[in-house]
């Protein structure tokens, strides 16, 4: 969620009801797990959500792992060179330690770490919004009544696509050299109250008809936005989204070993890896 720009990701606890749920397309992903909305012809000026910051579950195997959630805008097409995104993390020390932290990122810039304490269990409520070339932004701890936001001038900028995701994060020496960190066991986590906006000012949740929704599965088999996944991943799988099209769980389940290599693919929403001591 580096040049050594390292990329990020994860989510919240989502009150899924029984009425029937919104439909969306699906792919796999490498290092994605969530959904994104997209239109030829629709850019969106704006996306948010909230969650529940997730406590990883971590062992002393003197292995460290990674989880990241977050909303963005871009990034989704594989040609991309742009993705405006904040998040937070809920990582594993070698020691077996979780550790939660914030973060934003304007990609092909590098990731900077939020300084707000956010611990497991608090209500985090994160928004994105571009005007122009200026990106804004925010997050809040709900729960602990404390906010961050930042505008910026951007170097580079898609607004294609807007995301809610939980995701392995990477870590990269290069825009064409990165590889996917091992993924913390995250439990289950849940986006809720997820919208976009898009710059005929229409609003709209994740399944609108507006734009068509792509539910994403994480899987070492999946499209690759980095050119080595690497670490073994473990999966990880959305939901369906609620009726209405606002909220989704994603589960962590099991771990496969990715294989092969691409040169040359983008880099998107890798975010910054923490590199927690122990």
């Amino acid at each position: 969620m580096s040049r050594r720009a390292i990329w990020l990701v994860i989510a919240a606890v989502a009150a899924l009801t029984a009425a029937p749920a919104a439909l969306a397309d699906s792919t796999q992903s490498s290092n994605w797990a969530g959904y994104a909305v997209h239109r030829s012809g629709v850019k969106y000026t704006k996306v948010t959500a909230t969650w529940i910051q997730p406590e990883a579950t971590c062992s002393r195997s003197g292995r460290r792992t990674y989880s990241s959630m977050w909303v963005g805008i871009g990034g989704y097409r594989l040609n991309s060179n742009a993705l405006e995104q904040i998040g937070t993390e809920a990582d594993c020390t070698a020691g077996g330690r979780a550790v939660s932290s914030a973060w934003y990122e304007l990609v092909p810039d590098a990731s900077h770490t939020i300084r707000l304490a956010i611990d497991p269990g608090d209500r985090v409520r994160a928004t994105v919004s571009v005007a122009g070339s200026q990106v804004t932004l925010s997050l809040s701890d709900v729960t602990r009544h404390r906010s961050f936001t930042r505008r910026l001038r951007a170097t580079a900028l898609d607004t294609t696509s807007a995301e809610w995701i939980l995701e392995a994060p990477s870590v990269c020496t290069s825009a064409v050299d990165c590889h996917t960190l091992p993924l913390a066991d995250f439990g289950s986590a849940g986006f809720s109250s997820a919208s976009a906006i898009s710059t005929t000012g229409h609003v709209g949740t994740i399944s609108d008809p507006r734009w068509t929704a792509t539910k994403i599965s994480l899987a070492a088999t999946g499209r690759r936005f980095v050119s080595d996944p690497g670490a073994a991943l473990a999966t990880a799988v959305p939901t369906a989204l609620s009726a209405g099209g606002a909220a989704f769980n994603v589960t962590y389940s099991g771990s496969a070993t990715p294989t092969g290599r691409v040169q040359g693919a983008r880099v998107a929403g890798d975010r910054r890896a923490l590199s927690p001591s122990s």
